[in-house]
C-alpha cells in the first residue's frame, strides 16, 4: 500500500500540535481531543506513520488542523513573516553598501564544490541518532570526524542497531562515491539558478511557485515544501501555500534554498536576505523564514572576500529579529562554540537546549551550523565535519557549511583533494537540463547572473 510521506492529515496533525507548543499557543484541549480517539503521535524520524488511519481519524485529523490553525499565537509579536515587519524589528537591518566587487568564478566553483561535498559527507548517517553518527565513525576509526564514513570495519550488530541511511549509503559511503548524487539540497540551488535566469532580481514568489511546478518532481520535494506543492496544485495561492496544513513550515527546507540567494547578492546582505524571504514564504512562516535570510545574508558577507567567518555570521544575525527563538539560537551556539574547547561538549549542549524540536527543525540546524563554522574558525575540513557530526538534519547542515566555508576559502584547489577528487566534477539531478553538470559550469552560470545582479548605483 502507498504510505505517501509528508501530507496525510493524521501525520500532520502531531506535528502541527508540536508546533503549537513551540509557537505560543494552547493547544492542549485539541490534543486531548486527538489522543482520547486513538490518534497516533507525530512519526519520530519518518514522514509517515507505519500503518493507515481509519477514515474516521483521517477526517479529524483534518478538522482539528484547521482549529490549530485559528489558535492565537503568543509569539507573534515578536516573530512576524511579513518582511516590513520583520526589518522593524531589527535595528541593525544592514544598509544598502556601495556595490562590492563580484566574487570570482574561482569563489562559487569552491562554494558549489563545498556545499555539494558536505551534504554527501552527511548523507549515510541522515536520520541517526546523535551516538548512532558517533559509533559508526568510531569503529571506522573516523573520530573525531575528519573524511568520508566507510563500512569497512564496522561490526555488523552496530549496523543493525544504527543502520545506514538506506537510499544513501550505496552512493555517499568512501567505497561507494562515483560522482555527486542527487540530493534536495543541490536541487534547489539549481532551481534558483533558473529563477534568477527566468525572473531575474525581482522575482516574486508567485514565480518561485510556477517554476516548481515546471521543473521540480513533486517526489523531490519533502516536509514544507510537499505540503506547498500540494496546496498550490489544490488552488491554494502563495503566502497560504505557507500556512495551509504545513505542520514544517518552521523547519530546514528554506534555509538550504538560500545560497544563491547569498552569491549574487556580495556585500548587500539585506538585498540577500529579501530574496530570501521571497522565497521562503512559499513555504516557510518566521522561524523557518528567518533562517534563510540568516544564511543568505551570511553568505553575502563571505562572497566580497574581505570578511572572516565570525564577521559574516554577525551580519547574518542583523535580518533576524533579535527577539525570535531563532536569534536566541545562534547566539547560544555561537557563543558555546567561543567559550568551549570540545566541540562534542557543544554537540551535547546544543541537543539538551533543543530536545523539544524535530530532527529537521530550523532552530537547532541553523544552531549548528553557526556553531560548527565558528569553533572550525571558517576551516573548510573543520567546518564540514564539525557540522555533519553534530546529527540532526547531517546532509543539508554540511552542505550549508560547505558552502560558507568552501567561497571563503576562495578557490577549488584551496579544498582537499579527499573531498572533491571522488565528485569528478559531475553532479547527477532530476532538475531541468543540469543532469551530469559539472562544479566548474555551475559557477560559470553563477557568475554571469552574479555579474548581471550586483546592485550598480
Amino acid at each position: 500500500m502507498l504510505r505517501l510521506t509528508w501530507v496525510q492529515p493524521e501525520d500532520l496533525l502531531g506535528h502541527e500540535l508540536a508546533q503549537a507548543y513551540q509557537d505560543g499557543r494552547a493547544p492542549e484541549a485539541i490534543a486531548a481531543r486527538w489522543h482520547a480517539a486513538g490518534g497516533p503521535k507525530a512519526p519520530p524520524r519518518a514522514g509517515t506513520s507505519p500503518t493507515p488511519a481509519s477514515r474516521y481519524l483521517r477526517a479529524l485529523a483534518g478538522d482539528l488542523l484547521d482549529e490549530l490553525a485559528e489558535l492565537p499565537s503568543g509569539l507573534a509579536d515578536a516573530e512576524p513573516t511579513d518582511l516590513g515587519q520583520i526589518r522593524a524589528h531589527c535595528p541593525d537591518w544592514p544598509a544598502r553598501p556601495v556595490p562590492a566587487p563580484a566574487p570570482t568564478q574561482a569563489h562559487l566553483e569552491a562554494a558549489w564544490l563545498g556545499r555539494a561535498v558536505g551534504c554527501l559527507l552527511g548523507k549515510p548517517v541522515e536520520k541517526l541518532p546523535l551516538e548512532g553518527i558517533r559509533d559508526l565513525a568510531r569503529a571506522g576509526g573516523n573520530w573525531p570526524l575528519r573524511t568520508w564514513f566507510t563500512a569497512r570495519g564496522v561490526p555488523d550488530d552496530l549496523l543493525r542497531t544504527h543502520p545506514w541511511n538506506r537510499r544513501s549509503a550505496p552512493t555517499s559511503l568512501a567505497e561507494n562515491i562515483d560522482g555527486m548524487p542527487e540530493d534536495d539540497d543541490l536541487n534547489y540551488p539549481l532551481l534558483n539558478l533558473l529563477l534568477l535566469q527566468r525572473y531575474g532580481r525581482d522575482f516574486t514568489t508567485a514565480d518561485v511557485a510556477r517554476l516548481w511546478l515546471d521543473e521540480l518532481p513533486a517526489g523531490r520535494a519533502f516536509t514544507a515544501e510537499r505540503v506547498a506543492y500540494r496546496n498550490l496544485l489544490t488552488g491554494i495561492e502563495p503566502p497560504h501555500t505557507a500556512h495551509h496544513r504545513n505542520p514544517f513550515r518552521e523547519w530546514i527546507g528554506a534555509l538550504i534554498r538560500a545560497d544563491v540567494h547569498g552569491w549574487t547578492n556580495p556585500g548587500d546582505p539585506a538585498a540577500a536576505a529579501e530574496a530570501a524571504h521571497r522565497d521562503a514564504t512559499l513555504t516557510h512562516t518566521a522561524n523557518g523564514v528567518y533562517a534563510a535570510m540568516f544564511t543568505a545574508a551570511t553568505i553575502a558577507e563571505a562572497a566580497t572576500g574581505h570578511g572572516d567567518i565570525h564577521t559574516c555570521l554577525r551580519t547574518g544575525l542583523t535580518v533576524v529579529p533579535p527577539a525570535s527563538r531563532l536569534a536566541e539560537a545562534i547566539r547560544h551556539a555561537v557563543h558555546l562554540a567561543r567559550t568551549t574547547e570540545d566541540f562534542d561538549t557543544v554537540v551535547d549542549a546544543l541537543h539538551t537546549a533543543h530536545r523539544a524540536y524535530h530532527w529537521v527543525h530550523a532552530l537547532p540546524n541553523t544552531a549548528l551550523i553557526a556553531a560548527a563554522l565558528t569553533h572550525a574558525n571558517g576551516d573548510f575540513s573543520g567546518s564540514i565535519c564539525r557540522a555533519v557530526s553534530g546529527g540532526w538534519d547531517t546532509d543539508s547542515n554540511g552542505a550549508t557549511a560547505g558552502s560558507v566555508a568552501g567561497l571563503l576559502t576562495g578557490a577549488p584547489a584551496a579544498l582537499p583533494d579527499r573531498w572533491t577528487t571522488p565528485l569528478k566534477n559531475r553532479l547527477a539531478t532530476s532538475v531541468a537540463d543540469f543532469d551530469g553538470i559539472g562544479f566548474d559550469t555551475l559557477a560559470q552560470l553563477t557568475h554571469q547572473l552574479t555579474h548581471r545582479e550586483t546592485r550598480h548605483p
